[in-house]
């Protein structure tokens, strides 16, 4: 279906020219609803911890165009039609590096296993942190658990107070230049 590593592969230095840190690429079914696939790309400006709009723009631009000369130089990435979504892993964001586990420790998080592990599939609980290639967490029903990085299919931040308050705020450049509309003005009265 989709070279994901590859694909990765040639994105992060994209994403790292343009001063990003890439934490996630991943084929998933479109949210347009038509049945299409997506080729999703989360990234964040280490200085904010998101992207804004234009930074997504910016990047999408790049992985299109290394994307397309690697399809023009034989390459096959991707099967089948796609379309290329680019975001900011926004506040209750996945977990998908060493750093991020590290980063987010303290807050509660949601944890897919590949298998089975020490009795658990699914975790939830306080994030502890990592060491090594070990992630700690304290379970809401089974306690402390260490899990290998490796084994984890997926990990993910939940929405509380605690992590709205510790997460940086949106970016707001350029609000004082919004100008509202007569139209605008028609649709609050």
């Amino acid at each position: 279906m989709a070279d994901i590593a590859r694909l990765a592969q040639l994105i992060e230095p994209e994403a790292n020219a343009l001063g990003f840190d890439l934490v996630r690429v991943k084929m998933m079914p479109s949210e347009a609803g038509d049945g299409g696939m997506a080729l999703q790309i989360m990234a964040e400006d280490p200085a904010t911890g998101q992207l804004v709009i234009d930074q997504c723009a910016a990047l999408s631009r790049r992985v299109s165009d290394v994307i397309d000369a690697a399809e023009e130089a034989g390459e096959v990435l991707i099967e089948g039609a796609y379309h290329l979504e680019v975001s900011s892993p926004g506040i209750d964001r996945p977990l998908t590096r060493p750093q991020d586990f590290a980063r987010w420790a303290g807050h509660e998080t949601r944890i897919a296993m590949d298998k089975a592990w020490d009795g658990q599939r699914s975790l939830r609980g306080n994030l502890e942190g990592i060491e090594g290639d070990a992630v700690m967490i304290t379970d809401r029903k089974a306690g402390a658990i260490t899990v290998p990085l490796a084994q984890i299919h997926s990990a993910q931040l939940v929405l509380t107070d605690a992590l709205i308050a510790a997460t940086r705020p949106i970016d707001t450049t350029g609000v004082e230049d919004i100008v509202e509309t007569d139209d605008e003005e028609k649709a609050d009265d």
